[in-house]
This record gives C-alpha cells, structure tokens and sequence, in this order.
C-alpha cells in the first residue's frame, strides 16, 4: 500500500500497491503493521456496505459522537463516488474544512476518515457500491450528522442529489447540532 497523507489532519489516501503477471494482479487493502507506521488506526471491527441504483444519490453527512466515535475506511467496489470528509473536531487546526476525493471502482483508492470528521458521498455513476470499514460498532444512541449543503462549509458536490433518505435531508447546520 502507498499512504498518502491528505490535506486535513489524521486523513489519508490509501493507493494500493500492485503485483502483477498475466492473470492479472493481487494488493493488500489493509494491513496492520502499513498503518501502524502511518499513524493511522488498526483496529477495525465492522464492515458495511452501500448500493446505490441511481447517479447522484447522496449519503451523508454522518458521524458518531464520542465515546463511539470511528474511524471509517472507505473503497468504492462498483461505479463512483465524490467521497467528502469534513473535519468537524473543534480543537483541529483543520476544523471546518472539508476535502474531497474521486473513488472509483477501477482506480481502488481508500479514504481513512478519522474519528471526529463528517463523511457523505455522491454518486457518480449507475449502480455504485461502497465498502467500508469501522473501527466501532454502530451506536444508534450516538449516530450525528450535518446537513449535506450547510453554508457554513459550502461543499461543492458534483451534481444536484436525485435521492436521499429523509434522515440525511433533515440533518441540522452545524450550528445547530
């Protein structure tokens, strides 16, 4: 694996390193000791997974509050995804700034998204699937987000939604949160 640093503190681009020959390749996607030295978190105890039928479905933007906050590992499997991180900690130096990245099921990028920052993404194609994992067990009791056009961050997705469940269209600014 190649680790990138991103440009919002504790955040990450995961390249996988590729092995070749003429069946066609093999890379790790995770690996304790990679991410150790990187700084990054290594216990993971829940993958999930997201399918969504239509271009411009939007998910987000969520996270879970403190004592379960997570890390989150993304990786688009099938189509792509505008994939948003939000670093929403108080004390960052990145606090209120958002970044985002182009995931894709042919290019197999990873996005670590620490605890303490919002994450959402759009759609970009037809028939797109997310895998990602966790580093704490879903909390219902401790589930958050932020309304995925608060002014306050103005994130610039890529298309206007076509779906969205009614939980993430009613999400407060963060103002309000």
């Amino acid at each position: 694996m190649i680790i990138h640093p991103a440009k919002l503190s504790g955040a990450a681009l995961v390249d996988l390193q590729r092995r070749g020959d003429d069946r066609g390749f093999f890379a790790r996607t995770f690996c304790v000791d990679e991410f150790a030295a990187a700084g990054l978190p290594t216990t993971f105890v829940q993958q999930n997974m997201s399918w969504s039928a239509r271009a411009g479905t939007l998910r987000g933007m969520h996270f879970q509050n403190s004592p379960h906050a997570e890390d989150k590992l993304i990786r688009c499997v099938r189509g792509a995804i505008f994939d948003v991180i939000l670093d929403v900690r108080p004390d960052s130096a990145t606090f209120g700034q958002w970044e985002s990245f182009e995931l894709t099921a042919e290019n197999r990028q990873q996005v670590l998204v620490p605890k303490g920052f919002a994450h959402g993404f759009q759609t970009i194609t037809d028939d797109t699937e997310v895998s990602y994992l966790v580093s704490h067990r879903y909390e219902p009791g401790s589930e958050s987000g932020i309304r995925w056009n608060d002014p306050q961050f103005a994130i610039s997705w890529p298309l206007a939604p076509t779906e969205m469940s009614p939980k993430d269209a009613a999400w407060p600014d963060y103002r309000a949160a």
